[in-house]
């Protein structure tokens, strides 16, 4: 036997996501296709083996162009983040971490302490985390620091420039 809902329900949940849509939908592309040009020149600088570190560039860019108006989406924010979290990871690369239990301990730290010290700093932007992590396990690089650096550079001033145009879609 299969039990459905009420057509009532999914109409009213469909009609809420629909209205919502068809106020906004302008925004929804404009600012999902400024994200996808922006993450195109992340990956054309990114080479295929620090593909880990670009989940965290991803997510920055998601709130960059969803949530603008999120304190962790202000430039300040994005760039000190990032870099805390490329200098802790770098880090906590450094440390051995030959067995799988070091290896634990170590990825887990860099996420922990990145965590503190943006929270610590003012500079807190959940996605830099990612980054610590993404170091610690892949390595750091110049193509890292720099591809890291370039991208969080890049949407800070997508952040600074579009503010006014972009709208929070959440």
């Amino acid at each position: 036997m299969i039990i459905t809902r009420p057509a009532t329900y999914l109409h009213r949940r469909w009609s809420h996501i629909t209205a919502e849509f068809r106020l906004l939908w302008k925004h929804y592309v404009y600012q999902s296709l400024l994200a996808t040009v922006v993450l195109a020149i992340v990956l054309a600088v990114l080479r295929a083996e620090h593909a880990v570190v670009v989940a965290s560039i991803g997510a920055t860019a998601f709130i960059v162009f969803t949530m603008p108006g999120l304190s962790t989406a202000r430039p300040r924010r994005i760039i000190g983040g990032h870099i805390i979290g490329l200098i802790i990871g770098s880090l906590c690369f450094l440390f051995p971490h030959a067995s799988t239990a070091s290896s634990i301990i170590v990825y887990s730290a860099s996420v922990g302490i990145s965590m503190f010290l943006m929270v610590a700093l003012d500079a807190e932007h959940p996605p830099a985390s990612g980054t610590a992590l993404g170091v610690a396990i892949s390595g750091f690089s110049p193509a890292i620091i720099l591809t890291v650096l370039t991208a969080s550079i890049l949407l800070a001033l997508a952040h600074r420039y579009l503010h006014k145009y972009l709208r929070n879609l959440t």
